[in-house]
């Protein structure tokens, strides 16, 4: 049993996931890691290097061997948890799995809930809340472009640019501290206007940052793409000649499409929700007339309308900052000012696929180092910025001052310096459980 000295119990977890596969990586953490492998293989392994060894359940009267298996052995601090920790990749089956899980919480660990290795990580200085983040991004990055933005995060990319705030600010705030401590040392007037002159400076840099930083936020939710126009003209149609597949049901019947038809597609790199709407038209059908509605909700928060229409005159109703499409060119020709093309054909797809990526390109564009990625960062700098300015508008060191203050702990919350435990729940509990 793990001995009981107010250190956290040893955590274990697969690092690999359920699904059927060769492999299966388990993953330990916590003081008495290195006692619990050496129950389970006889010795420890040198450090950071792969050692086949068999596994055995030794709580019984007679041993079992439950795998043979490749472990590692990571003493702490030099580990991903900062603690002692080590791997056992076991054959994938579920009973040598479950096997061996069986032995841990006989040896006295305990499963390991969302996110707490990297909750551990964090807490023991090893990463910050900014890269912990960054590593859920990393986990579900679904494209190249989504990747290389979260592995940015995790090599610290943002940290280090909110640090680098973190550290002006806290020379402003030294001098007017200076200002408040020592009013009649007749300090030299240019401390004062260096002070507001670094204010103004660091708050046009963080609205700068907040301006230009809604591509990497999109880019890490993806985006949405609605699909609308009147009945029949082939909305449904558009959606499986993106998707490759038969999402949505097609009929020539007016109406068919009731409720939104979502599918996930990549664009550009971007992954790209489209959202297949039921026709825009008055009726009296009470479930179309709901279907409808829908698809006017889907059109106010969709990234990008694509309105397809047909015949050879532009729609009556054109949505606002909508990219028009003209199906059934094999019949009539589009108008000016929008993107011919025919499902049925295939005529100008290729054309259409070459804009809707353009187009999510470009609603991504931002900062390629450190990008602003999260609503919560984003909330976090609002806050800042918004101290910084008040600070400007005082004229009162000790009002400037307090301002100041406030500004630098909603600065801390971003990495985690000050004032987080409220947050880490759910920044960690995002996590999947080996993680």
């Amino acid at each position: 049993m793990q001995e009981n000295d107010g250190s956290p119990p040893v955590i274990f977890a697969l690092a690999s996931g359920l699904s059927r596969a060769a492999i299966a990586v388990m993953r330990l953490s916590g003081k008495g890691s290195g006692r619990m492998l050496e129950s389970l293989c006889g010795r420890l392994p040198a450090p950071r290097r792969a050692s086949l060894r068999g596994l055995w359940n030794r709580q019984g009267a007679t041993p079992v061997l439950l795998d043979r298996a490749l472990v590692l052995w990571f003493p702490g601090p030099d580990s991903y948890t900062g603690e002692d920790s080590a791997e056992l990749h076991l054959h994938a089956g579920p009973a040598v799995i479950n096997a061996v899980a069986d032995a841990l919480v006989a040896l006295g660990a305990r499963p390991a809930e969302p996110g707490e290795f990297s909750r551990r990580a964090f807490g023991n200085g090893r990463i910050d809340l900014m890269q912990a983040e960054g590593i859920a991004d990393l986990i579900d990055a679904e494209t190249e472009a989504q990747r290389q933005q979260a592995l940015a995060q995790v090599d610290g990319a943002q940290s280090r640019l909110y640090q680098q705030w973190a550290d002006r600010l806290r020379t402003l705030l030294a001098h007017q501290e200076a200002l408040i401590d020592f009013p009649d040392e007749e300090l030299p007037p240019e401390v004062e206007q260096g002070l507001l002159d670094g204010l103004t400076a660091l708050h046009a840099t963080m609205t700068d940052y907040l301006r230009e930083g809604a591509g990497a936020e999109r880019l890490r939710r993806g985006l949405v793409f609605a699909i609308v126009g009147e009945p029949n003209v082939g909305k449904s149609s558009l959606l499986n000649a993106l998707a490759g597949r038969d999402a949505a049901i097609v009929s020539a019947r007016a109406g068919t499409t009731r409720d939104a038809i979502e599918t996930r597609i990549v664009l550009g790199d971007v992954p790209v929700t489209l959202v297949d709407t039921a026709g825009l038209r008055e009726t009296e059908d009470e479930i179309e007339a709901e279907g409808v509605r829908r698809s006017l909700f889907h059109v106010k928060q969709a990234d990008c309308v694509v309105q397809v229409f047909t015949g050879s005159t532009l729609p009556s109703r054109l949505e606002e900052g909508g990219l028009l499409v003209c199906n059934k060119i094999d019949q009539h020709p589009a108008p000016d000012g929008a993107i011919g093309i025919s499902v049925l054909t295939h005529a100008g797809m290729d054309v259409l696929r070459t804009v809707l990526a353009a187009k999510a390109r470009a609603l991504t564009a931002g900062r390629a180092n450190a990008p602003l990625t999260r609503a919560r960062h984003r909330a976090a700098i609002e806050e800042t910025a918004h101290h910084i300015g008040r600070a400007l508008s005082l004229a009162w060191p000790e009002m400037r001052g307090e301002e100041m203050r406030l500004a630098m702990r909603a600065l801390g919350r971003l990495t985690g310096a000050v004032d987080v435990e409220a947050l880490l729940d759910t920044v960690f509990g995002q996590f999947c459980i080996g993680k």
